[in-house]
């Protein structure tokens, strides 16, 4: 199908940005991995886009503060390849690893991913694990929200009219945490029918989840019963429990929730497996 007609509009900086998106039905456009499809299907008819390719400052990956401060716009595939974050945040990169075809990593980006929150997507269940934060840039300001907070819903998160998100900010791990990612993913898509983040350290452990449910979520229960027991498949097993699972053309409930603890085990194990 053919979208709907609109005005695209690309911007030179971030104010000339804010001020398009300002000016009535405008949404941002990223990689436009998810958007596009969404305007052939006509499941999304904006005014106008707002192509933030040409915005400086939004790529990269740079360390402050103990912090890593990845640009909204960093593809997939520099995530992946990023030697600083391969070093010091490995489960980001390995996630983006996992992220659909070479194509879809080579286009999309970090910040339109977590801008859309699709809740078969593989990056917010690593975000939760690592604890991540996003910066979100308004006319005559800037916030920093926790991405826990940031997520709300299916395809919702708390973007307010008129801002962009323009940074993902994740910790430099400390050494000898163990971390893994691990999905089972639709054959066709790519995303993940379930995907479990796992990081581990001193004990500690946690879990982020995709895929099974509305939207991403830490696994809360599951994180106390490693940290009291340490017992992988207890812990495993938990993951699903009291949580409203999706069922599709691609996965019932119940198997969504079969899979969930089998994979969380899977992550549980290969994250202790590096841990030391």
């Amino acid at each position: 199908m053919i979208s709907q007609s609109f005005e695209y509009s690309a911007p030179r900086t971030l104010a000339e940005a804010l001020a398009l998106l300002a000016g009535g039905d405008a949404k941002v456009l990223a990689g436009g991995m998810s958007l596009i499809p969404m305007m052939k299907l006509r499941l999304a008819a904006p005014g106008r886009l707002v192509d933030l390719s040409r915005v400086p400052g939004l790529t990269g990956i740079r360390e402050q503060g103990g912090a890593l401060h990845i640009g909204a716009m960093t593809t997939h595939y520099e995530v992946e390849s990023s030697a600083v974050l391969r070093a010091k945040c490995p489960l980001l990169a390995e996630t983006a690893s996992a992220i659909g075809d070479v194509q879809v990593r080579n286009m999309g980006t970090i910040g339109g991913s977590a801008a859309h929150a699709d809740p078969a997507a593989d990056y917010p269940a690593a975000l939760l694990a690592v604890e991540a934060k996003v910066t979100l840039a308004r006319k005559g300001g800037e916030r920093t929200l926790a991405f826990s907070d940031f997520l709300i819903d299916t395809f919702t998160t708390a973007l307010e009219p008129g801002e962009i998100l323009t940074g993902v900010i994740v910790p430099v791990e400390p050494a000898g945490a163990g971390v893994s990612y691990q999905k089972m993913l639709q054959p066709a898509s790519g995303f993940a029918i379930v995907g479990v983040a796992a990081r581990v350290h001193n004990g500690s452990v946690r879990i982020g989840v995709t895929g099974l449910s509305g939207k991403a979520f830490r696994a809360a229960a599951a994180e106390k019963i490693f940290a009291e027991t340490r017992d992988v498949q207890k812990a495993a097993a938990a993951v699903p429990l009291g949580v409203e699972a999706n069922s599709d053309i691609h996965a019932s409930a119940d198997y969504r929730r079969h899979v969930a603890a089998v994979y969380a085990a899977r992550a549980l194990n290969a994250a202790l497996s590096r841990a030391s």
